[in-house]
């Protein structure tokens, strides 16, 4: 008997791509007898009920079903999807990602060969909507100046990691380390693997299990979303401040050296200089590296917006990092 998978979704007003998702599950090489989904909803107030209603109508054989998340945050809708879950095997996706076909088979596979306690795969980044932006947005999601070291988006080999971002493991790893933190809006992922690896266990990352996520369709959307990265990585960071990796701690580095220069420019001519050495060093990498992905990939528009894109990571990133480390310590301090 092949066990009984459960994937969890998080989701809050996802009517453009909760669909796709479905329907990648929908077509997994995995028993669908074995299978059930379950979706955590943050009460959207689009379309996202309609058209998982829609799908679960069209595909009866497929068992599915909503749980409400009414604070909208994500690890309190993980964890009351894993609490309504009958399966022994969790894998958590997201509304924004669609599966390849042999994903769930893989990671099953992963379990039961025990190379990892908790395994994943490699992202494979695409627009999340039309126009150059959304194109460069993708692109700068999966550079090496965007993500640092972030294997599971560009690695070819299979490897022991901190993390992986849409883990499979079996039930009863909940029960030992407990579930997800509900006292992080994100870096839930992250965290929760800290936790494995610190009780012994092995996040396992293998580029055979694969899946496509749709990334941010504009550059108000990418900076929010980076701001929250960089915001909830210090929370993180706190509890954990031996998992800090260099590819964290450049951007708020560089934020707060540009903002003392800054200040310092005003009254010493060598902190101009430095200034203009700074900005222009920084700008000359991002142009170089835009115009090399515009030749490899032929896409003139890369010239201009992978720049835009990497550094509204950068600069999001950093700043929201610097305001946690900044406001979030004087909170604790005056609470």
């Amino acid at each position: 008997m092949l066990p009984l998978v459960s994937i969890i979704v998080p989701c809050y007003n996802e009517q453009a791509t909760i669909r796709c998702l479905l329907e990648a599950i929908n077509v997994q090489t995995y028993p669908r007898s074995c299978l059930e989904v379950i979706i955590a909803d943050g009460l959207s107030v689009d379309d996202t009920r309609v058209e998982i209603a829609s799908f679960r109508n069209e595909h009866s054989d497929l068992c599915l079903c909503i749980v409400d998340n009414p604070g909208h945050i994500i690890p309190i809708g993980l964890n009351r999807a894993i609490r309504g879950a009958r399966g022994e095997i969790i894998i958590r996706m997201d509304a924004h990602s669609k599966p390849y076909p042999d994903y769930v088979e893989r990671c099953v596979q992963a379990l039961e060969a025990g190379l990892g306690k908790n395994v994943g795969g490699v992202w494979e980044i695409r627009p999340g909507g039309e126009g150059w932006i959304a194109e460069a947005i993708a692109v700068a999601a999966a550079h090496p100046l965007g993500v640092g070291d972030a294997l599971y988006r560009h690695t070819k080999h299979p490897a022991q990691v901190d993390t992986v971002p849409f883990g499979a493991f079996y039930r009863s790893l909940v029960d030992h380390i407990g579930m997800y933190n509900e006292t992080l809006l994100t870096n839930e992922d992250y965290e929760f693997n800290t936790r494995v690896r610190r009780s012994g266990g092995r996040v396992w990352l293998d580029p055979e299990i694969r899946s496509v996520y749709f990334a941010r369709v504009n550059l108000n959307e990418l900076a929010r979303q980076y701001w929250r990265y960089g915001f909830w990585k210090w929370c993180m960071l706190r509890r954990y401040p031996s998992t800090l990796r260099w590819r964290q701690a450049l951007p708020p580095l560089f934020v707060i050296s540009l903002f003392i220069l800054v200040v310092l420019a005003f009254w010493l001519p060598v902190m101009r200089t430095l200034l203009f050495l700074e900005v222009f060093l920084y700008l000359a990498i991002l142009f170089f590296v835009g115009l090399h992905a515009a030749v490899h990939q032929r896409k003139v528009h890369l010239i201009l917006g992978l720049p835009l894109a990497i550094s509204t990571m950068h600069f999001s990133w950093g700043s929201g990092f610097l305001c946690s480390l900044i406001f979030g310590s004087w909170a604790g301090k005056n609470g």
